[in-house]
């Protein structure tokens, strides 16, 4: 479930490593879909084995058109101190079998403000983008230049991973990938390496394998270099995503998300997936 990363000057351990768990919006490049396919997921975010938020995520691909939208938030004992949520949402064409986006939109609330973040897309450069309200200037933020902002991909929609090819798309090649990520604030890139196959059951939903990979956040700019989360985040080398397929697709999603933390591993894991192919449209005679 992709949510922005954090921006907040300070962090408890606690937020660090929901931070660290939920700041992942994984960017692979859409690429070619083969099909059409649908996905309506429900996910349960922990912290040493204690449940401290939940979310959801729906994807639909069409013919000619794909929407993609999350929302999630603290729950339990974290929700006591931190309450907060958030929203996400990504639309675009379907360009030659290309996801292609034109918008995102995503709001986070706390208890202290609520933060709208809106980008407008052209074949993957920004073409505008806004912060509401406009954050002030800080003197210790790299900034962002034009040229960051081209050739990249909004958390949202770069959060569906491509894998090209006839076979199966659950495999070793999904975690051949890298990409650029620009989420309103920050330009990142996420890098990936095979770690290895595994089967899940969701509660509701998908039963099956899932590619693990090792995940890698590599800060580019529009970060604060001496920042907790920033440090820990691109110092780590034991995260670990999974990732499951959408039905009638060679896309997959995220299943489960893995991240060490001083206080116990912290997880994003999908408690129901549910998928489905999607026949292509009838095209409507006059």
């Amino acid at each position: 479930m992709p949510i922005l990363f954090p921006s907040s000057p300070r962090r408890s351990a606690g937020q660090l490593a929901l931070a660290g768990l939920c700041g992942l919006a994984l960017a692979w490049g859409a690429a070619p879909a083969a099909a059409q396919g649908k996905l309506e997921a429900q996910y349960e975010a922990s912290l040493a084995g204690i449940p401290v938020g939940k979310g959801a995520w729906n994807i639909d691909i069409q013919d000619d058109v794909f929407a993609a939208a999350a929302s999630g938030g603290t729950s339990g004992l974290l929700k006591s101190f931190t309450g907060g949520s958030g929203t996400g949402a990504s639309q675009g064409r379907v360009v030659n079998g290309a996801l292609v986006a034109t918008g995102y939109q995503a709001s986070t609330t706390t208890q202290k403000k609520t933060e709208e973040i809106r980008i407008t897309l052209d074949k993957g450069n920004v073409k505008e983008f806004a912060i509401l309200p406009e954050p002030p200037v800080d003197p210790d933020r790299i900034v962002v230049t034009d040229a960051h902002r081209r050739g990249v991909w909004d958390p949202m929609t770069a959060s569906l991973l491509r894998v090209p090819g006839t076979g199966d798309p659950v495999s070793p090649d999904a975690c051949h990938n890298s990409a650029p990520v620009f989420d309103g604030r920050m330009r990142y890139e996420l890098k990936l390496d095979f770690k290895r196959m595994e089967s899940v059951k969701a509660e509701k939903g998908y039963k099956g394998p899932v590619v693990v990979c090792s995940i890698y956040f590599v800060p580019v700019a529009g970060y604060i270099p001496d920042r907790p989360v920033i440090k820990y985040l691109a110092a780590q080398r034991n995260m670990e995503i999974a990732f499951a397929p959408i039905a009638g697709t060679r896309i997959l999603v995220p299943f489960w998300l893995k991240v060490p933390t001083p206080l116990g591993p912290a997880m994003l894991e999908a408690t129901s997936f549910v998928t489905s192919p999607q026949p292509p449209r009838v095209a409507k005679t006059q």
